[in-house]
């Protein structure tokens, strides 16, 4: 698995997934907020199937 999503994307879906989460677990939404864990999950590993699928990726070029 070739990284496909770069250092922005990844923290907002890191960010992102953790608010889900957060809201869900306080209450402030429904369970539908534990599906915070796919972007939480895409922006730890740096690799997003749909992306792949797609051919995005928002990675710098390397050198």
């Amino acid at each position: 698995m070739t990284q496909n999503v770069g250092g922005i994307d990844r923290t907002l879906r890191i960010l992102v997934g953790l608010g889900l989460m957060a809201a869900a677990a306080t209450g402030t939404v429904g369970l539908w907020g534990y599906l915070g864990v796919m972007p939480l999950l895409t922006g730890l590993v740096g690799w997003c199937p749909p992306y792949a699928l797609l051919g995005f990726n928002t990675c710098a070029l390397k050198k």
